[in-house]
């Protein structure tokens, strides 16, 4: 699972694998029918933003896409 989201209460987010998917990326469907037919659509969680000294309780998101 991809979570963007955890608890501080968790003290170890990947261990517990337990999150919510608060943060999207929106794109318009002809963007998103674009880079589906290009093959190269690609979509991370920067998760280790988790390990920075008083770090957020959300992790960014980014995505790329190849129209």
């Amino acid at each position: 699972k991809l979570f963007s989201w955890w608890s501080y209460r968790a003290a170890d987010v990947r261990a517990s694998n337990r999150g919510l998917r608060l943060d999207h990326v929106w794109i318009t469907p002809a963007l998103r029918e674009a880079a589906l037919r290009s093959g190269k659509a690609t979509a991370q969680v920067h998760d280790d933003v988790r390990a920075w000294e008083k770090p957020s309780d959300h992790a960014p998101v980014s995505v790329e896409l190849a129209v």
